[in-house]
């Protein structure tokens, strides 16, 4: 007697979402940051089926942009925000729909930090 392959089930196709992540960056050799700047903290915009995996694109794509990622803090979707009663303005819900439509990541800013030289 002959088994048959047990059928694989169909995986329920996910959809994107985007996360807001805060990205911590260091120093690299051709990372564009201004002189004198010990690293930057970024502000991203990143879509994926999960929080995993917008963090996994965009340290991924921010290594290809020469950065340094070192730490990201997510702070989840525009319903998880809203829950926590995060204001959320028109220009960053306009960001956060382009990235979801682009299925992208979207640096929305980038605050340069600079050591203390009085230490």
């Amino acid at each position: 007697m002959t088994e048959t392959p047990a059928e694989k089930p169909i995986k329920e196709k996910r959809p994107q979402q985007v996360f807001t992540l805060l990205v911590q960056v260091g120093r690299c050799a051709g990372d564009g940051l201004p002189k004198g700047a010990t690293g930057a903290g970024l502000l991203c915009y990143a879509s994926g089926v999960d929080e995993a995996e917008a963090v996994r694109e965009t340290v991924a794509i921010l290594k290809q942009a020469e950065l340094a990622p070192l730490d990201v803090t997510g702070y989840g979707t525009l319903e998880e925000r809203e829950k926590l009663g995060h204001e959320i303005d028109e220009d960053e819900r306009a960001l956060m729909e382009r990235a979801l439509a682009e299925n992208s990541v979207i640096v929305a800013q980038m605050t340069p930090f600079f050591g203390d030289e009085d230490r």
